[in-house]
């Protein structure tokens, strides 16, 4: 007789799939924290955009019927575009806390010409150093973990995001920086220390360099509200577009994760929007039920575009400019519009909850 299979209760996962999980996330933490956090989310954006090609072609083309409708687009997204091989919480996530890391313990790998504090790098590979793929290993088993608990709650928002934001924060408590930092200018918004060049000592929250800058904005070249909604108002009518024509959710989003190859090569002003993106499809995926109109569905997914766009802004300016590692804006604005999108349907407002599933 066969023991009963043990589940393991909120995760919502059988004990042996769980370790399986479990053992992969740490191994693609340690993976995101030896390739570099940008480079890992770059590979997410490959592996994204094959995994809805395939579903997109699954639905637009007869006679594919060698894997059932669906699985194979699904593995391919899912199980290791956001799952534990290239998901943002497990590779991304240990990369970011790998920086972080090394930021206090390494300060000599440091390259030459990054203006900002070394824990910030997150275009950095650190390699095959044993520290910091084990930080990166815990940190990504820690964002899986965050992940499953999140959805076994039934919290109305992107776990994926989330846990990005929260292992980001827990980075900084683990190895001793501010947790939101000390502004230089007039609050948390003020931006005008930078644009003057100000230095200060301790952006890193007590190592005293005083070549570092007093403000460190996440991009320097897109943090001016009129052109962050810009772009974001573009980026959502794309992605809104994609949807409409493909019913691929993530395309868009996949497309803007890619564009970032360019930005880990030294392209200048390459924007960042994948969080604009994505939020582009759920602005169209809930506007065209409301009103029945393309038209209307494709205003709407500029419209949460550019939403997304200036929430990223904002919390970039509160909690990634004033301390001295990353903290994702792009993932804080997909948590917050998504809440948003979240409450907003459990309480009947909107007809769906974009891609949460609720």
């Amino acid at each position: 007789m066969y023991p009963v299979a043990q589940t393991i209760p909120v995760i919502g996962m059988e004990l042996e799939p769980f370790v399986i999980l479990l053992i992969t996330a740490l191994a693609g933490g340690a993976f995101g924290a030896a390739i570099g956090a940008l480079p890992a989310f770059i590979f997410t954006g490959f592996v994204v955009f094959l995994g809805e090609g395939v579903a997109i072609l699954q639905r637009q083309v007869a006679g594919l019927e060698a894997v059932p409708e669906g699985e194979l687009a699904a593995g391919i997204t899912g199980v290791i575009g956001f799952g534990a091989i290239t998901g943002p919480h497990i590779a991304f996530a240990g990369g970011v806390a790998a920086s972080a890391y090394a930021g206090k313990k390494y300060p000599e790998m440091e390259p030459e010409g990054w203006d900002y504090h070394f824990g910030k790098n997150i275009l950095y590979a650190f390699g095959t150093k044993p520290d910091i793929l084990a930080v990166g290993a815990i940190f990504g088993a820690v964002g899986m973990l965050i992940t499953r608990v999140s959805g076994g709650l039934g919290v109305p928002t992107d776990g994926i995001a989330l846990s990005v934001v929260l292992t980001a924060l827990l980075a900084r408590l683990a190895f001793g920086y501010p947790l939101v930092g000390s502004p230089a200018g007039s609050g948390y918004l003020d931006m005008t220390p930078f644009e003057r060049g100000e230095k200060r000592a301790a952006t890193d929250g007590g190592t005293a360099q005083a070549d570092r800058l007093a403000t460190e904005p996440w991009l320097p070249h897109q943090y001016k509200w009129a052109g962050v909604a810009a772009i974001g108002l573009v980026g959502g009518v794309l992605s809104g577009y994609i949807w409409l024509q493909t019913e691929s959710i993530f395309m868009g989003y996949a497309i803007s994760a890619m564009s970032l190859l360019f930005l880990e090569l030294g392209v200048e002003k390459i924007p960042v929007t994948h969080h604009m993106t994505l939020m582009g499809s759920v602005g169209a995926i809930v506007a065209l039920p409301m009103t029945e109109s393309a038209l209307v569905a494709l205003l709407a997914a500029g419209a949460l575009g550019a939403i997304s766009g200036l929430v990223g802004e904002f919390t970039q300016r509160v909690l990634y400019s004033h301390s001295g590692t990353h903290v994702d804006p792009p993932a804080m604005a997909i948590t917050v519009v998504m809440v948003g999108v979240g409450v907003l349907y459990l309480v009947g407002v909107i007809p769906n909850s974009g891609y949460l599933g609720l």
